[in-house]
């Protein structure tokens, strides 16, 4: 069990609190004090996470479904945050979802689909955020993008895209932010074993041969690695740690790169035939 910080009277928005990896961190902060407010389209799933999360902590715990691809949406989220506890203290933007398919075979509307939630979903809730931590004169914003923002690959693509504009998005607003009191830290997980990975697995694409369920990591890491950025206002973590550099290394040499990940993948499709078999 990892050991994660205090956040006893903060406040806590998380976006894509229904499952995975923002279901996790938003029980997280409630355990660790904070308020929290739980942000997702579902809201009977949100109502489950906030039953879960009032047992944990003793903070107050809002659910504010929003649709994050609405802008609208995504500012009213955020006016019922502030209207229930006063400030946002930290923003946990981790809406997202993965269609995985070769490139030849992506359907526009599936790439589409991604980049509302992913990039444009994603910019809302920073601009949001921004918005309500300026009158604040601070804040921490928490962008959960993914190694496969670093370096992509087959069959996810797509998805990759998606994650490469989050990260130079990320980048460019915490340089407009230097100064402002608001920090913007960019969490980028590898694999994580949650519902994501699991559809992805289930739907015969490449995506479950390409990485086998036994070297999926705990959701528990990337809930660290943002308890981590936000507590101590880290410009960008990697999960596992290191990987994020290696993936900048590996850049230089993009041929290298090429290589490993199709040995990579051969070994892993070997894996999971043998298994089956």
């Amino acid at each position: 069990m990892i050991r994660l910080p205090s956040f006893r009277d903060k406040t806590v928005l998380v976006t894509g609190a229904s499952s995975g990896i923002g279901r996790e961190t938003a029980l997280a902060f409630a355990k660790a004090g904070a308020n929290v407010a739980l942000v997702a389209r579902r809201a009977d799933a949100l109502a489950e996470v906030r039953r879960q999360a009032s047992r944990r902590g003793k903070g107050g715990i809002l659910v504010a479904a929003a649709d994050v691809t609405r802008r609208a949406q995504v500012r009213a989220a955020f006016r019922a945050a502030l209207a229930e506890f006063g400030a946002i203290d930290v923003v946990v933007n981790n809406a997202g979802i993965l269609i995985p398919a070769r490139v030849e075979d992506i359907r526009a509307r599936d790439l589409r689909a991604m980049l509302d939630v992913n990039l444009f979903g994603a910019l809302y809730v920073m601009q949001a955020a921004a918005e309500a931590m300026r009158r604040q004169g601070r804040g921490n914003i928490v962008n959960v993008a993914s190694l496969g923002g670093r370096r992509a690959y087959s069959p996810i693509g797509g998805y990759s895209a998606t994650k490469f504009a989050l990260v130079g998005l990320t980048e460019a607003f915490r340089l407009e932010l230097a100064g402002s009191g608001i920090h913007v830290s960019l969490v980028l997980p590898g694999v994580i074993e949650t519902p994501m990975y699991e559809r992805a697995a289930a739907s015969g694409a490449e995506a479950g041969a390409l990485w086998p369920k036994a070297l999926t990591m705990p959701v528990d890491w990337v809930v660290a690695a943002i308890f981590a950025a936000a507590r101590w206002n880290l410009v960008e973590l990697s999960v596992p740690p290191g990987a994020g550099e290696l993936s900048k290394l590996l850049s230089v040499a993009p041929g290298l790169a090429d290589s490993l990940i199709r040995v990579m993948t051969g070994a892993a499709r070997a894996a999971a035939g043998l298994k089956r078999g």
